[in-house]
């Protein structure tokens, strides 16, 4: 892997490298803004190594402050912009960084959040007024950061509690970008969407780094809005787009999706959680891109990929083939380890929770539980921990939710486990939906498609949209949470 970092690839680009809700912003505005910037933090007295934490919604200022950081030698701390109090103060706590904000956040005083979540330091940021400050070099003896230092403290998205700290360096988060060129066969002329949030790892090297390694153009988003984001796409002329799954399904039960001229598109990278099958392939049929997706967390980095040279099953049934240099293993029943350069060094000052992440051979256990067919392809048959154990029987969410997604009536489906007095968890499926379903509707679609009923769910509950966590993924911690208060046995007085 070489030894540029995200400034050198900013520095050597031309053209456009933004077109954010801000404006559009060339990469030598990119460039010039964010060392203005850099400057800025070392003239206030942040030392070498200090962590400041950026809470900010989506644009070219999030990526301004995240490159000016390293250029200062600083480590940034991401904060999902939905982030809610505790998790913020949370996130201060543990990594004692400053925290900067807009003047306001959301509708609400970036100081008065400072003030409440208990930062030491509040620093507020404004696009409009960067150009006024001085530029110039670092003074001497500030370096900045180097591919194989610690850039970045992201939290996980978090599916239980509160959020761990993982650590990771520009080279964990580089070594995406040659993977997913190959991928994608990319030529020199592709124009990126990532409509995910910046600071977790999917948003990270789709927006932050690999449109910078290639000089290619990104369309930004504030928030996601899914009737925004058609209209971007058809704008600018997409051809990549990046979003996690409840993203692009949101986008295809968009009503404007059928009128957006979406012909620019060649792919969509998604994932993050479950791609369900009949989406994906409506997606394909619908835009005539490619799905694509790395297989992966924000702990492990990429560890396998799905290619447009791939068969379309496979490309589209299985997360892909693993990728040599990730070193994957399956172990105790068919976890998935793996130990190779994309995985983070660890978190952030948890041995128990490392202890846990990596084996005494130092090899990161993902929690999925995965098999590799003749073919080579790996798919993830489940989740330690998201099983519904159904009177001893163990159920695997995952492949209940591919079931019921089946359904023609169904436009979104997460499962959880519900509570039961006498086998102890039953199946739960949240769903949104396109027409009318009951439980009977679904159980008879699944009998005549061979689906055996111990993958049937028991409950059935309609919603107008799945809840989501801060890193757009599907909140299942909530949905279990609502599954517990709707079906759970109050014992008698």
């Amino acid at each position: 892997m070489s030894d540029e970092t995200i400034a050198d690839y900013v520095g050597r680009n031309s053209g456009v490298a933004f077109h954010a809700p801000e404006g559009t912003f060339t990469w030598a505005e990119y460039d010039d803004l964010s060392s203005r910037l850099a400057r800025s933090y070392v003239d206030s007295g942040l030392a070498p190594g200090a962590r400041i934490a950026v809470l900010l919604t989506g644009g070219a200022l999030t990526h301004i402050a995240y490159l000016a950081a390293q250029k200062a030698g600083l480590v940034t701390v991401g904060i999902g912009p939905r982030a809610g109090d505790a998790e913020i103060a949370h996130l201060l706590r543990k990594t004692g960084a400053a925290l900067a904000t807009r003047a306001t956040h959301r509708g609400r005083s970036g100081a008065e959040i400072a003030a409440r979540c208990g930062a030491a330091r509040h620093l507020v940021l404004d696009l409009d007024a960067l150009a006024a400050l001085p530029g110039g070099p670092l003074p001497d003896g500030r370096s900045p950061l180097g591919p194989g230092d610690i850039f970045f403290l992201n939290s996980t998205s978090g599916t239980t509690g509160l959020p761990k700290v993982v650590r990771q360096t520009l080279d964990n988060r580089k070594y995406f970008g040659p993977l997913a060129h190959a991928a994608g066969r990319m030529g020199p002329d592709e124009v990126f969407a990532s409509v995910l949030p910046a600071p977790y790892g999917f948003g990270l090297w789709s927006a932050h780094v690999v449109p910078a390694m290639y000089g290619y153009p990104t369309v930004l988003t504030a928030e996601f809005d899914a009737g925004e984001t058609l209209r971007l796409i058809e704008r600018h002329r997409v051809t990549v787009l990046c979003a996690v799954t409840a993203q692009f399904i949101m986008l295809l039960n968009d009503p404007a999706f059928a009128a957006t001229d979406l012909s620019s598109l060649r792919l969509m990278f998604t994932g993050g959680e479950r791609v369900p099958l009949a989406r994906a392939r409506e997606f394909e049929q619908r835009t005539g891109c490619a799905v694509l997706q790395f297989y992966g967390s924000n702990e492990a980095g990429p560890i396998s990929v799905t290619t447009v040279d791939d068969p379309p099953e496979a490309r589209l049934t299985t997360a892909g083939r693993p990728i040599p240099e990730m070193r994957l293993r399956l172990v105790d029943g068919g976890q998935i380890s793996v130990n190779g350069p994309g995985c983070t060094p660890g978190y952030l000052d948890d041995e128990a929770a490392n202890a846990v992440l990596f084996d005494a051979d130092g090899r990161l256990r993902t929690g999925d539980i995965g098999s590799i067919d003749a073919d080579g392809y790996l798919s993830i048959t489940g989740r330690i921990a998201d099983f519904i154990i159904r009177g001893g029987h163990n159920v695997s969410a995952l492949v209940v939710e591919e079931a019921v997604a089946g359904h023609p009536s169904v436009a979104a489906v997460a499962v959880v486990a519900a509570p039961d007095p006498v086998l102890g968890e039953r199946a739960c499926a949240y769903v949104v939906t396109r027409g009318p379903l009951t439980l009977d509707d679904l159980r008879k679609h699944l009998d005549a498609g061979g689906v055996g009923k111990q993958n049937w769910p028991e409950h059935l509950v309609e919603l107008p949209a799945l809840p989501l966590s801060t890193g757009g993924k599907v909140d299942k911690a909530a949905l279990r949470a609502d599954a517990a208060a709707r079906y759970g046995v109050t014992e008698p007085d």
